[in-house]
């Protein structure tokens, strides 16, 4: 659901780090601990190792000790601000095999898009790469679906000005959705980028406000531990 996928996707990003939803129900949880253990897994920073962090929101981190897999970090989640259910999840899923017969089951394009809209600045590029590869790749087969998708997500101007000149009544009916998309049929790439950012630093602001109160639970562990020592 992280940098891995977007590897996959084609909006190439090098990341050693790991990252990954699951269903947090007991069976699940228990083959989770033992591919952890195989590992040799080590849960580093807060919260500790506890399941139960996973269903309030928060991300369990660990670090890796095998030889194969010497310092790659995995970071656990159960849920994903402004993102459906695992059930939801799963049903929109993309699943690749490689040459061995590996299969890699990645959290869905448009789910991805979602998962990555973060207060963090590095992860606003990455999600106008993902879009673009998409468009890149299926750009000369235009389905509803996939034209409604880059309507609703591509933060390229020049993308979507195309997007509302080739598919008006698509564009047209989405301005409800996406208000910016009145200037992407205006035609003028300024404005709207100017409305990009603006749309960016509010999706910022609610991941920000989503987040403070479950990084006030984990400074109160750290000061906890701290008082502990």
């Amino acid at each position: 659901m992280g940098g891995q996928a977007c590897v996959f996707y084609g909006a190439a990003e090098f990341s050693r780090d790991c990252d990954i939803v699951i269903v947090a129900n007991d069976e699940n949880l228990a083959r989770l601990t033992s591919a952890l253990a195989e590992l040799q897994a080590d849960c580093i920073a807060e919260p500790p190792l506890d399941w139960t962090y996973l269903s309030r929101g928060h991300a369990l981190h660990f670090r890796c000790k095998h030889p194969d897999a010497l310092n790659i970090r995995i970071d656990v989640m159960t849920r994903m601000r402004g993102c459906d259910d695992f059930d939801q999840l799963w049903s929109r899923r993309t699943t690749l095999q490689d040459a061995d017969g590996c299969v890699y089951e990645l959290l869905g394009i448009e789910d991805l898009v979602l998962a990555k809209k973060t207060q963090r600045d590095k992860d606003w590029p990455m999600i106008r790469r993902l879009l673009d590869a998409h468009f890149d790749e299926f750009g000369s087969e235009p389905t509803t679906e996939r034209v409604r998708f880059w309507l609703r997500e591509s933060r390229s101007p020049s993308v979507l000005i195309s997007l509302a000149e080739k598919n008006a009544e698509d564009c047209l009916e989405m301005i409800s959705v996406r208000p910016l998309l009145s200037q992407a049929v205006s035609g003028s790439e300024s404005a709207l980028q100017r409305e990009l950012d603006r749309e960016q630093s509010a999706e910022k602001e609610a991941d920000q406000a989503y987040w403070d109160p479950l990084k006030k639970e984990l400074e109160a562990m750290r000061l906890s531990r701290r008082k502990k020592r």
